[in-house]
């Protein structure tokens, strides 16, 4: 009688350590491989990316590290760094009153312009978001002024704003509306009025287009619910809209403060600050005292004011926006 080999079948019931003793082996032989693993995974990333943050940070860094450098020394008209001087920039800038007119009229251009671009590239933007028949030509005519380099737009506004050929005194003229002339960017009452009206005018393609990208990711299949509903369009847009556009304002807030409060074309090419300092804001301050006047250090010290004021803002506005979009969410 022939026998077959004997199969070898695994206990019904293995001991108790056995199993553990596998467990452990297999954890004790995965726990180097782990450890590596997450030793060489963050390396590669950093490694490639450490050139171009060398790069960039001394980009960044070489020119603050300069300024604050000319802040603090005695310096020539033509930027010979001479003798130490502490904080005594920083007490001339202070004292001077065209800082402090500066400084006011900074703050009133840059909220102006700010609120007036949002507040009109809004209703733009919703507009443009609908359907109709010419919307493309309509955009193109809108993001034109964009393309538009910022100086030539001053030069051109100049020009309108004439007290002899100008366009506006010309126009208001024949409508009747004034019996004659008005020196627009000679008066201190109109000039700045006038360049704030322009920021907001050549403001308003960026902004428009940040609304437009934001309004085109919101779903329309909520504004058809909420129109079966009976919501009116005023209530649409204040309880669908507006929430669902609030990220993208808070970006095109954000963005237009640095790039308004640093607006240099505008004042300068028009007023060039005047008339009698009246229009001055920090950054055609700053270029006067550099380059007019010949006090590099006390430019410095106006620039470094500068970053630290947009620094200061950029933070504390991000932090009150994360705030209340975090005690929104607790509501929800």
């Amino acid at each position: 009688m022939t026998m077959g080999p004997l199969k070898q079948t695994p206990p019904a019931n293995p001991a108790p350590g056995a199993a553990t003793d596998l467990k452990s082996a297999r954890t004790s032989m995965s726990r180097p491989d782990r450890a590596a693993r997450s030793i060489a995974l963050p390396r590669a990333p950093w490694l490639l990316i450490v050139p171009s943050l060398v790069l960039a940070l001394f980009i960044i860094s070489y020119p603050i590290f300069n300024i604050v450098w000319q802040s603090v020394h005695d310096v020539s008209r033509f930027g010979q760094i001479r003798d130490f001087s502490g904080l005594q920039n920083f007490y001339n800038v202070f004292g001077d009153p065209v800082f402090l007119s500066a400084l006011k009229n900074t703050i009133i251009w840059t909220f102006c312009v700010v609120v007036g671009t949002v507040g009109i590239s809004v209703p733009v933007s919703l507009v443009l978001n609908q359907d109709f028949y010419g919307r493309g030509v309509a955009r193109t005519i809108i993001m034109l002024p964009w393309s538009v380099s910022l100086t030539m737009t001053a030069v051109v506004w100049r020009w309108a704003f004439n007290d002899d050929y100008g366009m506006v005194n010309v126009t208001l003229q024949k409508l009747g509306l004034i019996g004659g002339p008005i020196h627009w960017l000679a008066t201190p009452e109109y000039a700045f009025p006038v360049e704030i009206a322009v920021g907001i005018l050549v403001s308003i393609p960026f902004t428009t287009t940040i609304f437009l990208g934001g309004l085109s990711s919101v779903p329309g299949d909520i504004y058809e619910a909420a129109r079966i509903d009976g919501a009116s369009a005023w209530q649409q847009f204040r309880k669908l809209t507006l929430p669902l556009l609030k990220p993208f304002i808070n970006m095109a807030i954000l963005l237009n403060v640095i790039y308004v409060f640093n607006s240099f074309p505008i004042i300068w090419v028009m007023t060039q600050g005047g008339p009698d300092d009246s229009t001055h804001i920090l950054v055609t301050y700053l270029y006067e005292l550099g380059f007019r006047l010949g006090r590099p250090g006390e430019a410095a010290a106006v620039s470094l004011i500068m970053l630290v004021i947009l620094f200061a803002f950029s933070v504390a506005y991000l932090r009150v926006q994360a705030k209340r979009g975090g005690a929104e969410g607790d509501l929800a």
